[in-house]
């Protein structure tokens, strides 16, 4: 079987790699030698946030908002074996702040950014509110989702110093004094909604990028020093045990990656793995009962050029790897800012380039920096930009959507790799086998006894590639493959020693029965 598209280049690839011509593309060979005695992390989950569109999309007509809701959540497949979406296995939620009760006063331009709050003006709950989010929490939950993570961006806007859901010149909104409240309030918000909406929360990550200062109203946020998060998750933690809740505390969100081992730019604000899980650090939480053993950051500003990208997920994984039993959770991305030329997060891209670039960033995260989740931000976006899996018409009540090619190249990991996959090795030999344009990690699954194995082809010519797994026997290899013009398309069960023909600009999934 070939599986063979051909689309054009981009800016991300080697200049040699270039070069075209009226003569059959050159074809690469390379094997892929996979030791499943090799092993690193193993994977928790796959995911993407509510924000800010499902407050309103969740309140669309049910065609649609189910017709979504599979796009993302369902691992269903058709006779043929189509995936009917891309089977996220955790769902973020966001907990709003109360800016959307506030309207226009609240100082978010945007009216999407703006978030309700279950906190009522009185202090009192009402949780039929966020009834748009709650919706897609169910419909996670219906497809089989059974992870949920909950985030507020701002502590709400009844505790905040100045009234409102982004800060004031740079500074915390939020007082010492009101650390006790706003981790009461996290704790209620998990409670009420298990309560409410039968829906469980395993993990609360109650800061969101704490590096950035959050002043401009672009949406809810404030920052927070070191000393402060450290103080909110000690009360936090206080709060969850009165409850007996079983909730853990994801920190810290980073802004990007570096300031989990540097403090860079941000004095008082990186260093976060010192900080937070070194004992003889005053911001110790690290033996807290409701702590996760897990760092979290963004992979923004940090995803070009490519061997910069490698060299600080390098360096990330030996100091997460200096602390016994840490993990890392890449807990959110898109494509922003220029990303040295690679790829331009201005203006919505459905097509396969900004897929591609995707699948690179997704790859390093995993294979080289050990996340243990890759966690996408707006599942839903109704903007210009390159920040969403789905787009839909900026309508509260109807609209179309439109399924990008990220959607499907985030599939190629999220669909296949399910939690509990173990990372295992592989190394490429042959034809330019250290060339970047072609990248690959293999993922052992005990339960389901399947190895999977991602391949990344940003080149412009095709690449034959033969998988050699030492330690284990396969049979029946399915590809899956995602081109410009093919999304998770399933090919026919191959033989263990046949080789795959990996499409030029093309993300293909390769699952194998181990015996």
């Amino acid at each position: 079987m070939m599986l063979l598209f051909f689309a054009g280049c981009s800016a991300d690839l080697p200049q040699d790699d270039r070069k075209t011509g009226s003569s059959p593309l050159p074809v690469r060979e390379v094997t892929a030698t996979i030791d499943i005695a090799q092993t690193f992390q193993t994977i928790d989950n796959f995911a993407a946030s509510d924000a800010w569109a499902c407050q309103f999309v969740g309140n669309w007509p049910d065609e649609k908002r189910n017709a979504i809701a599979d796009l993302l959540f369902s691992t269903d497949t058709s006779a043929s074996g189509q995936p009917k979406g891309i089977g996220l296995s955790l769902w973020r939620f966001n907990i709003g702040a109360g800016s959307a009760r506030q309207g226009a006063q609240s100082g978010i331009k945007d009216e999407w950014r703006r978030a309700e709050s279950f906190l009522e003006e009185d202090g009192s709950y009402n949780w039929q509110q966020q009834a748009g989010q709650v919706w897609f929490l169910k419909a996670a939950r219906a497809r089989g989702v059974n992870k949920f993570l909950a985030f507020p961006n701002s502590p709400p806007v009844n505790f905040t110093k100045n009234g409102k859901a982004f800060a004031s010149n740079g500074a915390p909104n939020l007082a010492p004094e009101k650390y006790n409240a706003f981790a009461d309030y996290l704790a209620d918000v998990i409670q009420g909604v298990e309560r409410t909406h039968g829906i469980s929360f395993g993990y609360i990550s109650p800061v969101n990028e704490p590096q950035w200062d959050w002043s401009d109203g672009g949406q809810e946020g404030t920052p927070f020093m070191n000393e402060d998060i450290a103080g909110i998750v000690r009360a936090l933690n206080t709060s969850l045990e009165r409850r007996n809740l079983d909730t853990k505390i994801d920190i810290a969100e980073a802004g990007k990656i570096d300031y989990l081992y540097t403090s860079d730019d941000k004095p008082g604000r990186g260093n976060q793995i010192e900080a937070f899980f070194s004992n003889s650090s005053p911001y110790y939480v690290g033996d807290l009962s409701h702590v996760g053993k897990v760092i979290s950051a963004h992979s923004y500003f940090t995803s070009s050029p490519f061997e910069e990208a490698v060299a600080k997920r390098k360096q990330l994984a030996e100091k997460v790897a200096a602390v016994p039993g840490l993990a890392f959770w890449q807990s959110e991305y898109c494509i922003l800012g220029d990303n040295a030329g690679e790829m331009d997060g201005n203006k919505r891209d459905l097509g396969i380039d900004p897929a591609i670039y995707l699948a690179r960033v997704i790859h390093n995260d995993l294979a080289v920096a050990n996340a243990t989740a890759w966690q996408w931000w707006l599942a839903i976006s109704p903007y210009d930009y390159k920040d969403g899996l789905i787009y839909v018409d900026q309508n509260k009540t109807d609209g179309n959507y439109y399924e990008s090619k990220m959607l499907w190249a985030l599939g190629n990991y999220s669909r296949f790799i399910r939690p509990g996959a173990v990372r295992v090795g592989l190394q490429l030999t042959g034809d330019k086998a250290d060339d970047s344009s072609l990248l690959a990690s293999s993922y052992l699954d005990a339960v389901n006894h399947q190895l999977i194995t991602v391949a990344v082809n940003a080149g412009i010519h095709p690449v034959k590639m033969k998988l050699n797994v030492k330690g284990a026997n396969i049979a029946h290899v399915r590809p899956y493959v995602t081109t410009a013009d093919e999304s998770l398309q399933p090919g026919n069960s191959l033989n263990s020693d046949t080789e795959v023909t990996l499409a030029p600009r093309s993300v293909t999934t390769l699952v194998a029965n181990v015996q």
